[in-house]
């Protein structure tokens, strides 16, 4: 009998590829939209990758309310829990983000833990396991982040908090559901739909000439495809139960990023810029750059950090970054 896998927030950048990898391997797809009307177009999206079939189906569910979630859970055996609330939160503050993750995550356990499926797989964030820049210390599964750390904008803050809320909430349940979580660096690639596209949006300003002067920030990325990947890995491997795994690949700062659409992308990227800003001129101008503001502790840094437990435990092995930065452009408009 086949399978049948939840995967939240169906418009999502890696819910799609999430969406499509399960499909591909032969499993039953349902997934959540906040609206019913968006279905053609995920439709659409999964299947300029793959035929669907009957396989897919979808069901309204929105993170912010209980209505909905119970009916998505029935039948289900396991769970993609891979909807969150996109942006910086930079005009409202650091915590604005929370509440829709936080509750959002806790609705989703407690609909699936009542449904009895086996194993719930959260899509997190690596800066989850991030620890004080100047500590000097290795981001590993074994760091928890502290959300008060002005590192963090809103964003991520509400993916720490989300994410300790889920361990906290499984450890208070008696039954068969397990917890697995998934903690991405910057997820780049090809794109499904031109909406919700996260990190994405930085490959796009790139080739549009934005900034006409890089500043010296850097991003350990990982390919969406290897990431939808190694969502599968968790959601099946008996290791993976009770797990937290870091998915990145290389750390390239924004210069290298700009190099590699340059020199690959010819007349494409003739807007790309060439110029680096110096710290000092990122700093001054920082009152003047709401995109970079929330980003101010990450100038001129290279933290380290590493995914030798999810290449070891679920054969995570992820592709050249070249690769991913230029199919990623490709996909672009």
């Amino acid at each position: 009998m086949t399978e049948t896998v939840l995967v939240t927030g169906g418009t999502g950048f890696v819910a799609g590829w999430c969406i499509v990898n399960l499909l591909e391997r032969g499993y039953t797809v349902r997934t959540t939209l906040r609206t019913l009307s968006r279905e053609p177009a995920v439709r659409s999206a999964v299947a300029s990758q793959t035929d669907a079939g009957t396989r897919l189906g979808f069901c309204a569910a929105d993170l912010t309310s209980d209505d909905g979630w119970d009916a998505a859970m029935a039948g289900c055996n396991y769970v993609l829990h891979v909807a969150s609330p996109l942006g910086t939160g930079a005009e409202k503050g650091r915590n604005s983000l929370t509440a829709p993750a936080h509750d959002g995550t806790l609705r989703v356990l407690r609909a699936a833990t009542k449904a009895g499926v086996k194993r719930v797989v959260m899509t997190s964030a690596a800066a989850t396991a991030r620890p004080p820049l100047a500590s000097g210390k290795v981001s590993d599964e074994t760091v928890w982040a502290d959300p008060d750390d002005p590192q963090f904008d809103a964003y991520r803050v509400s993916k720490i908090r989300a994410e300790r809320a889920a361990w906290d909430f499984m450890a208070t349940v008696d039954g068969p559901a397990e917890l697995t979580t998934v903690l991405p660096g910057a997820v780049f690639g090809p794109i499904l739909m031109r909406e919700n596209l996260g990190s994405v949006d930085i490959i796009q300003r790139l080739l549009q000439g934005n900034p006409a002067a890089m500043p010296q920030l850097g991003f350990w990325i990982v390919d969406v495809r290897d990431l939808a990947e190694l969502h599968v890995q968790a959601m099946t491997s008996p290791a993976a139960a009770g797990q937290r795994f870091i998915a990145a690949g290389d750390f390239l700062w924004m210069r290298e990023i700009a190099a590699t659409l340059r020199t690959d992308l010819g007349h494409r990227a003739t807007k790309v810029p060439t110029r680096q800003l110096p710290n000092f001129a990122v700093k001054l101008l920082l009152p003047f750059m709401p995109r970079l503001k929330t980003l101010a502790p990450l100038i001129g840094r290279k933290f380290q950090l590493t995914s030798e437990k999810a290449r070891r435990q679920l054969g995570f092995s992820p592709r050249p970054v070249a690769e991913t930065i230029i199919d990623c452009a490709n996909s672009l408009p």
